[in-house]
């Protein structure tokens, strides 16, 4: 189910959007103001957001603004103020659609829909989600709870790597061979390191969902009990 965040302050207006976006079967999440919709986007991380210009707190302009610093995720602009020159900012700041008001609700739904099936053109495989853990493997980005994982980028490449063969096993001389390299001359001992700073940087993924467990005498796997 995809998730859609709302950020509008009227009430009665993101009530009427919530209630048209369910019956299409959409998750909906709802923001009233600048703030609480930069935190709830860090949160949920939306598919799509519908995105009031004027708000309290912070503006729509400065909240997309932040969502494009660390996001592609597509945006529909809704504002009362229907101005050709307020449109193109609109669209030049990164805005993939723009509503004005007063609107009719099923025409905003068409719109999602088409905006989704527009920008949904990269494979479901380049995004992979396990429960709180979330990676998008071509921007190399991972996330557990929201938060981005920050690795170097040789950890990132055995953490990549793993991900991409869940419940697998792979030996310390394996890894090295595709991560490391063929000319990597160290020591084995680097992948213990590596996978210890892994787990450190998450702990705060529930072991209830995955982990990237020791199978001794084997080696190492990104074992996954939970796949959205």
């Amino acid at each position: 189910m995809e998730t859609i965040l709302v950020v509008e302050d009227e009430l009665a207006i993101s009530q009427v959007l919530k209630v048209y976006l369910m019956k299409e079967e959409y998750h909906v999440v709802q923001a009233y103001d600048g703030v609480e919709a930069v935190n709830l986007f860090n949160v949920s991380q939306p598919s799509l957001v519908i995105l009031d210009v004027m708000l309290p707190g912070q503006d729509g302009w400065n909240v997309l603004e932040k969502i494009r610093k660390k996001s592609d995720c597509p945006v529909i602009m809704l504002t009362a103020l229907d101005d050709v020159n307020y449109r193109l900012n609109g669209f030049n700041s990164g805005a993939d659609d723009y509503i004005t008001k007063p609107f009719i609700a099923d025409e905003v739904v068409a719109r999602v829909k088409a905006v989704l099936k527009r920008t949904g053109k990269r494979e479901q495989n380049d995004f992979k989600v396990f429960g709180h853990l979330k990676v998008d493997i071509k921007a190399h980005r991972i996330s557990v709870n929201g938060q981005e994982i920050l690795l170097t980028p040789r950890d990132l490449s055995l953490l990549l790597f793993l991900i991409e063969h869940p419940n697998q096993t792979f030996t310390r001389e394996q890894l090295i061979e595709r991560v490391w390299g063929l000319d990597y001359d160290g020591s084995d001992r680097a992948v213990d390191l590596a996978i210890k700073r892994l787990r450190k940087s998450l702990s705060e993924w529930p072991k209830s969902e995955g982990e990237i467990k020791t199978l001794r005498g084997l080696g190492y796997q990104f074992s996954v009990y939970i796949q959205k």
